[in-house]
């Protein structure tokens, strides 16, 4: 199993292993030190069962049954889910040759992916029994009394979120659209479907391929905040990744959850901002514009 993540100074950064989870899980606490972009240059750590030696410190746990699965507290936590599937698909979509709707498809099918690793062990149930064929079944079903809330970031969110109604048996999706200003990367809400107020215990997925600079996912992150969602009961979902965002995200919203295809290196500093090596503008791919 791989474990990538970043470091520029010491950290805290721990692996675990839960037979309850198939997920890579990077607890971080200070996740990088506070930076410019300028001055960023962060380097990829990657952690392989051989004797590759590595800058981060990674401290390897395998949980049996018995024991108890990893407390975060109050600190962030990324999840780089293991699954070969959806290393296939960040390679689909990494690819430039790949055209609008085959890459728009691989979106979909990682957000589906994501999205079922994110739901473990977070959805309410509901217990009874019914009649099978063959007699009384005790069986547990996801209560649809309280709908999942999917907020998709548009555009791309709309391609990673496509797939979420046929995941979750419940859901509401709010819709909430964030341009960027090239020039001063400051993020401007032209679009807001949210509720005035979410109902308590609310859980919500926001989704938001591209994880940059991560002033975008600050604003709809703030916005979820102000509306009475505590940031335990929100998981990101997100294509690729990249340090900036998270070191925002761990300083802002302590308790989050992302969950990623992929943490990537660096953003460029110049013009647009893109994630290195990333996949390009994954609206403009998405829907051929």
């Amino acid at each position: 199993m791989e474990t990538i993540s970043t470091d520029t100074t010491p950290c805290l950064t721990r692996r675990y292993t839960s037979p309850h989870s198939s997920s890579t899980l990077l607890l971080l606490n200070h996740f990088l030190p506070s930076s410019n972009l300028s001055s960023f240059s962060p380097k990829i750590c990657c952690s392989f069962p051989s004797p590759h030696r590595s800058s981060v410190a990674v401290v390897r746990s395998r949980m049996s049954a018995t024991e108890e699965k990893p407390v975060s507290g109050d600190r962030m936590l990324v999840f780089v889910p293991p699954h070969s599937l959806i290393k296939h698909w960040v390679s689909v979509l990494r690819n430039e040759q790949t055209p609008p709707p085959i890459f728009r498809n691989a979106m979909a099918e990682l957000g589906r992916l994501l999205m079922y690793e994110a739901s473990r062990d977070w959805l309410p149930t509901v217990t009874g029994e019914i009649q099978s064929p063959m007699g009384v079944a005790t069986v547990e079903f996801v209560d649809p009394r309280e709908p999942v809330a999917v907020v998709p970031i548009l555009r791309a969110g709309l391609a990673l979120a496509e797939h979420a109604s046929s995941i979750l048996p419940a859901t509401k999706t709010y819709h909430l659209g964030i341009s960027r200003n090239e020039e001063t990367l400051e993020p401007t809400v032209y679009l807001n479907k949210l509720p005035e107020k979410f109902v308590e215990g609310s859980r919500v997925f926001v989704v938001d391929p591209m994880l940059a600079t991560g002033g975008t996912i600050v604003e709809a992150l703030s916005l979820l905040n102000e509306r009475g969602v505590d940031n335990k009961q929100i998981k990101v979902i997100a294509a690729v990744a990249a340090p900036p965002a998270l070191q925002k995200l761990s300083e802002k919203f302590p308790g989050l959850q992302v969950y990623t295809g992929i943490i990537d290196p660096t953003v460029n500093e110049k013009g647009q901002v893109f994630i290195i090596p990333g996949l390009g503008d994954a609206g403009d791919r998405s829907f051929g514009t």
